[in-house]
């Protein structure tokens, strides 16, 4: 089993690890709307959160050698599940591969932010 980190995705605020590569398996972290560059949330709108929290999964992946394309299963968390159209409309164009995917709304997120995404790949 191998832990994966880069510094183009925020790193662990816990007792965790960005991702980790089992196989041909990658497990990737819960990943919050936090800019790696600056450190802090980006944005207060759904939309600019649903972006960054995506360009952080892609950062995992590419520190692996995938791509959205090798996804196979997300979970995604939406501190409020009126945002679910909005959300979906930034997460279409990054997971085009649709992947499998469940989507619940829970109380509350790390850093109060709007959303987080996981995601399972495999590398083919």
């Amino acid at each position: 089993m191998k832990t994966l980190e880069t510094k183009k995705a925020p790193a662990a605020i816990g007792p965790y690890s960005q991702a980790k590569m089992t196989g041909n398996f990658l497990f990737a972290s819960g990943q919050i709307p936090v800019d790696p560059a600056t450190g802090e949330v980006a944005g207060d709108k759904i939309e600019t959160q649903a972006e960054q929290s995506c360009k952080n999964v892609g950062a995992i992946l590419e520190e692996a050698g995938l791509t959205f394309d090798n996804v196979i299963k997300t979970t995604c968390f939406l501190a409020d599940m009126a945002d679910f159209a909005a959300f979906n409309a930034v997460y279409e164009k990054y997971f085009t591969s649709k992947p499998a995917r469940s989507c619940v709304a829970v109380k509350q997120l790390p850093k109060n932010v709007l959303c987080e995404v996981e995601a399972i790949a495999v590398a083919e």
